[in-house]
């Protein structure tokens, strides 16, 4: 006789974080970025359309000009640095992107330490990382976590799309991990 209790479903191993769901990986097709700029003019465009909404206000702290045309050829405003650690915008952001290192440097937690404060609630900051490091993007999520943002996605940006039915190796170059405040505001925020 065969035992026909019902089997428990394998414990999840990799990119889970106990008592966290495992966040989504997509697949972006957009060209690598130039040699010295965070992203190509196709990551600025999928970035600014799939994170934000016409008018809504965007924190540009990336190298190049590709994110300042996306913003402007959708109608959306944008702010361009939160240099000083207690800067705030003058309205809170709904997208903040930058690219890694951020332009000074600043220790992972002191960066996110700065970008909560300046986000609507369901905002985002987008950190872009080379696609060079396998700790690196752990270490952003853990800092990101401890200000109190949410991992909410990673996307794979890879030079071109992965083919049905085909075992195609993908040229990822640049991780995006997409963080989130939470939907509520905390004491403290400013923004009610």
């Amino acid at each position: 006789m065969t035992d026909k209790k019902p089997r428990r479903a394998p414990v999840p191993v990799g990119d889970v974080v106990p008592g966290d769901p495992p966040v989504p990986i997509t697949v972006w097709p957009v060209p690598a970025p130039q040699a010295g700029e965070t992203m190509s003019n196709a990551m600025g465009v999928r970035l600014v359309h799939n994170l934000s909404h016409p008018s809504n206000l965007i924190i540009d702290l990336t190298v190049g000009p590709q994110l300042a045309r996306a913003i402007i050829g959708t109608q959306r405003r944008a702010h361009l640095n939160l240099t000083n650690p207690g800067e705030r915008c003058p309205e809170p952001a709904t997208l903040i992107v930058s690219g890694w290192p951020p332009h000074e440097a600043a220790a992972l937690e002191e960066f996110f330490t700065r970008c909560r404060p300046n986000l609507l609630p369901g905002g985002c900051v987008a950190v872009l990382l080379p696609h060079d490091d396998v700790a690196l993007p752990v270490d952003v999520v853990v800092a990101a976590k401890r200000t109190g943002l949410m991992y909410l996605q990673h996307v794979v940006a890879a030079d071109r799309p992965p083919r049905r039915g085909l075992r195609a190796h993908l040229d990822i170059h640049t991780d995006v991990l997409i963080l989130t405040r939470g939907t509520t505001t905390q004491l403290g925020d400013g923004y009610e």
